[in-house]
């Protein structure tokens, strides 16, 4: 058995979807705003954004710290109206 969709069905409101670009949030920053921007992003709770980045800052410290000044030079500041 086949499923068919009918065309009568559709829903075009999956489509409408606001562009979100990853940028620094400068609203609720600690440091610089990256993992509160990244947080912003994925839509992901700070505090649990923030703890991941100290547990790879303790067990790849070299990696994370140049990821981290990386991130912080390169992305643009959130423009909030």
């Amino acid at each position: 058995m086949r499923y068919q969709r009918n065309n009568d069905e559709r829903d075009y409101t999956v489509n409408q979807t606001i562009e979100s670009r990853l940028s620094k949030d400068s609203a609720n920053k600690k440091l610089s705003g990256v993992c509160a921007g990244i947080a912003k992003h994925y839509d992901l709770p700070r505090l649990g954004v923030r703890i991941a980045a100290i547990a790879a800052l303790i067990m790849l410290p070299v990696a994370t710290g140049v990821a981290y000044i990386v991130a912080s030079v390169l992305l643009p500041e959130a423009r909030y109206l």
